[in-house]
């Protein structure tokens, strides 16, 4: 309860300042400033600060994944600006939701619970390892024995059976999209994989990120150029990929090159992939404004998908902290997207509500939790030039971890290695068949029916 109490104090306290939206992308308090009235009014929509809410939830139309990407847009909030005040929202939301195997898998969301959804929620728990944000109390999971622990069930159910390989998008049978195979699952646990190496130091983490970045490519989700497509259908066999091309896709994989990049101390290999995907983001932007291009133009975007340029921006900022050479390449395009983005948070009677569409004249009349993030996500973002190291374990971490958490009796070895640049790459096959082979068949025995 005392949660939810500082909570509103802190919504209260920001209420005066809730006006205008002149930003300054070279100044970093203009950009607090703005960021802060964004997140305020993203806050109001989150009912879990009410009497009888439900901590960590945003309620209809807001699938459940996505309150766990606001949650994380809240701790990267406080790390770039400082801000205390969502501290006690977040911790209670992000413990209010692991379950009872404390693996982000509550039982009353299996009814549409994808591994999208469940990576989302450990993406923000890695976040808030890797940017020192505060740790629970000592008798409460930690974020990165939750972050492992995702990993670890998700690492059960890679299926061999259908394409080779690869999540599956649904996580129960009696889901549909079940028998989808899609890049945003398969990009996510990529992304999740590649920090808990460069966390841990533990090469094991790497060997399941270079295999399911391997696996994308052999299937054809991810294409020579760097195109990343939406998924397959396992009915099909995986021979009909749907083309369609998200900003989110890209940026997972993209960020999990460059933390890879990062952990091989610059390997030219990940280098190169950095520098493709970066490019390729090209895309999604109009005159260096971001857009999301498969649904913005012709207003048929979703609840979930107004919400993706979020992770496009959240994704670009980890980029240029883990691989600083894409700054020059990086920054412009947020800083053109956030002076965008700020100019439509000024709609509304309280002069505070963001729009979706950032290249446009005049508001498109769409408003909630995605349109609020999004623009979020990118103004905070522009302050990554200024804000800490991410730590790891090694080096200025406190969160405590469990390599077998998770409840499914996966246990990940302590393998920890020095890595060079000539240690990794893409084609590290035999190694991977190797060591994974003897490590996955124990885990898939205990998962078995």
């Amino acid at each position: 309860m005392i949660y939810k109490s500082l909570c509103l104090l802190v919504l209260v306290s920001q209420l005066k300042n809730a006006f205008g939206h002149e930003l300054d992308v070279n100044n970093p308090e203009s950009v607090q400033n703005v960021a802060q009235k964004v997140a305020y009014k993203m806050m109001q929509f989150y009912p879990g600060n009410q009497t009888n809410g439900i901590p960590g939830l945003f309620g209809d139309p807001y699938y459940w994944w996505e309150a766990g990407a606001a949650f994380g847009a809240l701790i990267d909030y406080w790390f770039y600006t400082g801000d205390e005040g969502y501290v006690p929202c977040t911790m209670e939301a992000m413990l209010h939701q692991v379950g009872p195997d404390e693996n982000y898998m509550p039982p009353n969301q299996s009814k549409s619970l994808g591994n999208d959804d469940q990576a989302f929620w450990a993406l923000s728990a890695m976040s808030a390892a890797e940017k020192k944000f505060p740790d629970p109390p000592a008798d409460q999971p930690q974020w990165l024995a939750l972050a492992q622990a995702v990993f670890n069930t998700q690492a059960a159910r890679w299926d061999e059976e259908y394409c080779g390989g690869g999540l599956r998008w649904q996580i129960y049978t009696f889901n549909k999209g079940y028998h989808y195979k899609n890049t945003v699952s398969n990009g996510a646990f990529f992304l999740l994989a590649s920090r808990l190496a460069r966390y841990t130091g533990n090469s094991t983490y790497m060997d399941w990120a270079v295999r399911t970045w391997d696996w994308t490519s052999q299937v054809g989700l991810m294409t020579d150029t760097y195109k990343f497509y939406d998924g397959y259908d396992i009915n099909d066999q995986c021979t009909k990929v749907d083309s369609i091309q998200w900003t989110y896709n890209a940026g997972l994989y993209l960020a999990g090159a460059a933390f890879i990049y990062n952990f091989t101390n610059g390997d030219p290999l990940w280098e190169q992939r950095v520098d493709g995907i970066m490019r390729m983001t090209r895309i999604f932007f109009i005159n260096d404004v971001m857009a999301e291009m498969a649904c913005e133009p012709y207003m048929t975007c979703n609840v979930d998908q107004r919400s993706f340029k979020a992770y496009l921006s959240r994704f670009l900022a980890l980029t240029v902290k883990m691989a600083p050479f894409t700054a020059e390449y990086i920054m412009p395009k947020l800083q053109a997207s956030a002076k965008a983005a700020a100019q439509f948070c000024s709609w509304g009677d309280d002069q505070n509500t963001c729009g979706m569409r950032w290249t446009e004249n005049q508001w498109e009349g769409l408003w909630g939790v995605g349109e609020q993030l999004s623009a979020l996500e990118t103004i905070q973002s522009n302050l990554v030039l200024h804000s800490r190291e991410l730590v790891t374990e090694k080096v200025g971490g406190t969160s405590k971890g469990n390599p077998g958490a998770g409840g499914s009796g996966a246990i990940i070895e302590e393998t920890r290695m020095d890595i060079t640049a000539k240690d990794r790459g893409g084609a590290a096959a035999v190694t991977i068949i190797a060591v994974i082979g003897f490590l996955v068949f124990g885990w898939f025995i205990g998962w078995s029916d």
